[in-house]
């Protein structure tokens, strides 16, 4: 663990002198993380040997985390965000499913285990760094070889691709219609530091302990129902069993006085979970174990990229009314929908800096891409789990 977080704080500060690291919005976790696997790789080719690390602490953190994921998805707070956020949320999931069924279904035809393609699918792609480390080794465990390396590298390929398309994709939206923003007040940057400064909220120490209190709760109590789902017969990694506990938690508080869930300070822990062991996972990648499906692989890869263009460009610009806003959101859904929310920020600045503010896309993106996508990709990678084990 200590090596994990010396690597997250190398990542940290080769990210704040490479101007490439922080326009692909690459975390410090998965710099340092690859630059080990890639020291790794290097002994291992020149048969030194590999250097094998202990990481029995990972499973913790990364429950750490998937249960304050489970804290996020609020019902309450889709339903005030209203029709916008939903509608968003509906084609987001749609996205998810076709992307598990890409990955599944050209797994089959290029002689891959069919859950080595979720692993090409949505769980890097929507899923990103965090998801790929969690269900990489979980794929393993159930006999799927190399799992955790294809995930790996199909989260990094996604952050870079997700980045590269989305403000394409929309500045040829916005020329083809000849769209513009209705605002005039606001600028790109405003809009950006208005959704941070949101989230700057003062922490308490006792609501700490409160939020330490209901993680590890429900982090037990997800045990319990992991072992029910197998009792059953179905497929439930113990991490996702929390998730959904600590989501019945959220939802339960929001409709009751007496008990109160520290969201911001489950946040945070999530955070540092996700940090810790998002570095050890990534330290411990066997990178060598890519080279002899490296073309099956990029057949693969070009087929989300396509899928994720076309979805975009008719599906996502159509149902979201077809605007300036709808355009922007576009760029928002490329960047999370290949990579993770921060990409999809940064993709919308750009384009807004440009053609103009959209104070619209600016508050539908944060809510869906960094709080809902995540619960609906996890319960729809389960589903294909279940259908494919």
């Amino acid at each position: 663990m200590a090596v994990g977080i010396l690597l997250y704080y190398l990542g940290k500060f080769l990210k704040a002198r490479i101007k490439f690291l922080r326009t692909y919005c690459i975390p410090n976790p998965v710099i340092g993380g690859i630059l080990f696997a890639l020291l790794n790789l290097a002994l291992h080719q020149s048969g030194v040997g590999a250097i094998k690390l202990d990481t029995v602490q990972q499973s913790f953190f990364m429950n750490m985390f998937f249960t304050s994921i489970g804290f996020t998805a609020s019902f309450a707070l889709l339903k005030k965000g209203g029709r916008d956020v939903l509608i968003l949320t509906i084609v987001c999931a749609i996205l998810v499913t076709l992307q598990d069924v890409i990955g599944v279904g050209l797994a089959k035809v290029v002689g891959l285990h069919p859950l080595l393609g979720l692993c090409a699918g949505s769980v890097p792609l929507v899923g990103g760094h965090g998801t790929s480390a969690a269900f990489g080794p979980f794929f393993e465990n159930m006999g799927v070889e190399r799992a955790s390396a294809v995930a790996i590298a199909m989260a990094t390929f996604g952050l870079i691709s997700g980045s590269l398309m989305g403000g394409p994709i929309a500045h040829r939206l916005i020329s083809k219609y000849n769209l513009h923003s209705n605002e005039t007040n606001v600028s790109a940057a405003d809009q950006a530091s208005d959704v941070e400064s949101a989230a700057v909220v003062p922490m308490v120490p006792e609501k700490f302990m409160l939020a330490t209190g209901e993680i590890l709760l429900c982090m037990g109590v997800g045990t319990y129902v992991a072992a029910f789902f197998k009792g059953i017969g179905l497929v439930f990694p113990f991490y996702i069993s929390s998730m959904l506990v600590a989501a019945v938690l959220r939802n339960t508080a929001d409709h009751s006085s007496s008990l109160d869930v520290p969201i911001p300070e489950i946040q945070t822990m999530g955070d540092v979970g996700l940090n810790i062991f998002l570095s050890m996972a990534l330290m411990s990648l066997r990178i060598w174990e890519l080279f002899d499906i490296a073309g099956a692989l990029s057949v693969i890869a070009v087929a989300q990229v396509i899928l994720m263009a076309l979805f975009t460009y008719f599906v996502v610009f159509n149902a979201m009314g077809r605007d300036y806003d709808a355009a922007v959101e576009v760029s928002a859904v490329c960047g999370f929908g290949m990579g993770a929310t921060p990409n999809a920020m940064a993709n919308m600045s750009a384009v807004t800096a440009v053609h103009g503010p959209s104070t619209r896309a600016f508050f539908c993106v944060p809510l869906v891409g960094a709080l809902f996508i995540d619960f609906i990709n996890s319960s729809v990678i389960m589903v294909f789990t279940n259908l494919f084990k």
